[in-house]
């Protein structure tokens, strides 16, 4: 029998192309995936960065300054440090509830990312419940955190996650509530259109200066949610020694550290998407074009302003929880859920009101 040698090149010539053609594929699948991956991680650690000098500035120290230049190396030496410490367990713990806890509290708070715009038509997932889409995709890591605080088996760490719970319960409806406001406002619950809605008048339009109650009652709600002082009661290291963290070491324990700065980087957007008009900036729309040439949305150049401006305002506006930190007292946990319960819910509700009458005076 005779084989034709130029056949099975060719074949095998074929066979190549066909497994480049979907390893090519397989990897521009996975480009989607990896890059806002790769964004939040380096958002994460400029973060750590900010807050350590700016905490170092409001206390008169020098701050970071031998991990590389200007300290900004000190964030990655520590993750790695975390990554090869050892991963202890509790031995009369529940082992499946404390090793799934620091999952589910990191991955729900990473899916908020999803629905976050960047710039113009510049999101994950556009969805037409976005903000609600959040809402309900945040209010689940409580769940993880209650489960790490029971799984420990700990009197210190159970306390912990009952605080969380509670105080999650606590300011999710007053935030709801406002969410609920500005989409009332702004006739539609999608992020895009909400930053849209705000984009005709500059910085003029921005639902700051329509809702400034919303915004008031946002941005504590936001800071009760993101555990941030005056309140962090779930791991205060005077009552609770870390609480919920008390049993955890190593990669565990540094999902909870990254669960936190994940938190507040998405409150932090979303106080620039909701209230201080997203990738729009402060130039009225109808003047952008005159300065720099623009003529149609959506180009690679307007795209890239808006990414820059979105991350600037968020970046801004963590100055505020980061001065908190080493300006306001902790709370104890009674005035916490006072807090919550008997002042941002009703302040909350009546700013829903005013909004909905406002509205219908409008139709």
């Amino acid at each position: 029998m005779i084989i034709d040698t130029t056949k099975v090149q060719a074949i095998n010539s074929f066979s190549r192309s066909e497994s480049l053609e979907e390893v090519y594929s397989l990897i521009w699948a996975l480009v989607p995936i990896f890059t806002p991956v790769l964004g939040i991680t380096i958002g994460v650690l400029v973060i750590v960065w900010l807050e350590r000098e700016i905490s170092a500035a409001l206390q008169q120290r020098i701050g970071l300054e031998y991990a590389g230049p200007l300290g900004i190396l000190q964030a990655l030496a520590d993750g790695t440090k975390l990554l090869l410490k050892e991963d202890l367990l509790p031995s009369r713990g529940d082992i499946r509830l404390f090793s799934i806890g620091p999952s589910i509290a990191a991955i729900s708070i990473f899916l908020s990312y999803s629905v976050i715009p960047f710039g113009y038509r510049l999101v994950l997932a556009d969805l037409s419940i976005g903000v609600f889409f959040w809402i309900a995709i945040s209010s689940i890591a409580p769940i993880g955190l209650l489960m790490s605080g029971y799984g420990s088996n700990n009197k210190y760490s159970f306390s912990g996650g009952l605080r969380a719970a509670a105080q999650s319960i606590s300011y999710e409806i007053p935030l709801t509530l406002c969410v609920l406001s500005i989409s009332l406002l702004s006739n539609s619950s999608s992020t895009i259109d909400i930053v849209e809605a705000q984009s005709k008048y500059g910085f003029l339009g921005w639902n700051l200066w329509r809702q400034p109650i919303g915004f008031i009652v946002f941005l504590v709600s936001s800071l009760a949610e993101c555990e941030r002082l005056p309140f962090d009661l779930p791991e205060a290291e005077e009552e609770l020694v870390a609480g919920y963290q008390t049993e955890y070491s190593g990669i565990k324990f540094g999902l909870f550290y990254i669960a936190s700065y994940l938190n507040l980087l998405v409150s932090s957007l979303f106080v620039t998407v909701l209230y201080l008009g997203g990738w729009n900036s402060s130039i009225p729309y109808i003047f952008i074009p005159k300065l720099f040439g623009i003529n149609k949305p959506g180009g690679v150049f307007e795209t890239t302003i808006g990414i820059f401006i979105t991350l600037a305002k968020a970046y801004l506006f963590l100055f505020i929880p980061i001065t908190t930190r080493w300006t306001l007292p902790r709370m104890r946990m009674d005035q916490l859920l006072n807090l919550g319960w008997k002042f941002l819910l009703p302040v909350s509700l009546g700013n829903l009101l005013l909004t909905t009458s406002f509205q219908l005076l409008l139709l």
